[in-house]
């Protein structure tokens, strides 16, 4: 019984998404990032309302006398100055930072335009003055390899198949038919025997 030779199985390749899939696909993503976009403003807006709640309690003006609404006017007027104070600080030093910043920028340009880096060459350097100049005085052994190597001559081909010129058309008469290729065989046949 004879039994077909054993073969290795095919590696099966996953088919490309179809475009409908891709679009499919592509609409559940943007629609799913949507979701999420929405519930982080969401969030941002209560957590805007839940500070402002903590920091800002709410005016109770109704019921105070004259005297009592100029103390409260006084102490916010105060917070209102003490606010302004850490602002104007703040954009103190954000100014200078940003001048710091655009003065290094312009000295890392500077820099840059006056060292400028040479075209670099292909340096061809032997294995002995490679490992003189590592080692230096160290250096004993000749890294000189191609000395080792046994000196082959090589043998002319051309000697061997003499080039024949004659009349092509005498060569295409000789050449057609059954005993043309036959001579073209043992043409070819006769230079590897010999």
């Amino acid at each position: 019984m004879c039994q077909p030779p054993v073969t290795k199985p095919e590696v099966e390749r996953k088919p490309k998404i179809t475009a409908s899939r891709k679009l499919l696909l592509k609409s559940l993503m943007l629609a799913r990032a949507k979701e999420c976009w929405e519930q982080e403003l969401e969030e941002r807006e209560a957590e805007k309302k839940r500070y402002l709640a903590e920091r800002v309690p709410a005016l109770q003006t109704r019921g105070l006398s004259l005297s009592a609404l100029q103390d409260l006017c006084r102490d916010l007027h105060a917070k209102v100055e003490v606010v302004d104070e850490e602002r104007y600080d703040i954009e103190a030093k954000c100014l200078h930072n940003t001048r710091e910043i655009k003065d290094l920028k312009l000295k890392v340009l500077d820099l840059r335009g006056k060292f400028k880096r040479p075209p670099l060459r292909r340096v061809r350097v032997s294995a002995d003055a490679m490992l003189r100049a590592l080692l230096g005085s160290k250096h004993k052994v000749s890294m000189d390899l191609r000395a080792n190597l046994k000196s082959v001559k090589k043998e002319d081909t051309e000697k061997e198949r003499p080039v024949e010129v004659g009349d092509w058309r005498k060569n295409v008469e000789a050449m057609s038919g059954m005993e043309g290729r036959k001579k073209m065989f043992d043409a070819a046949k006769s230079p590897t025997t010999q």
